[in-house]
């Protein structure tokens, strides 16, 4: 299953660091990132691969409790939701 998983918060170190480990360590391969800091902002895209769907809710809840831990808004979304917007 294709996702995109978003990063927006101040920045600071260890935010890459922490996100991608969380991910290596859950099986999830990131296909593509983009990062850039926008007036002291932090902001993140990753596309990634979820290979075990049935994870995906634990995914989202450990992707936001890292979020908290960082002081940062993470958020998962499945890709078919942004395929399914542009059919309309």
């Amino acid at each position: 299953m294709k996702a995109f998983i978003t990063v927006i918060g101040r920045d600071k170190v260890g935010i890459i660091a922490e996100v991608s480990s969380l991910l290596a360590e859950r099986g999830v391969n990131i296909e593509d990132i983009s990062q850039t800091i926008l007036q002291g902002m932090f902001t993140m895209i990753m596309a990634c691969d979820i290979s075990d769907e049935s994870s995906f809710g634990e995914l989202k809840g450990a992707l936001q409790e890292s979020g908290d831990k960082l002081g940062v808004e993470i958020s998962v979304r499945h890709a078919d939701i942004f395929n399914a917007m542009h059919r309309i």
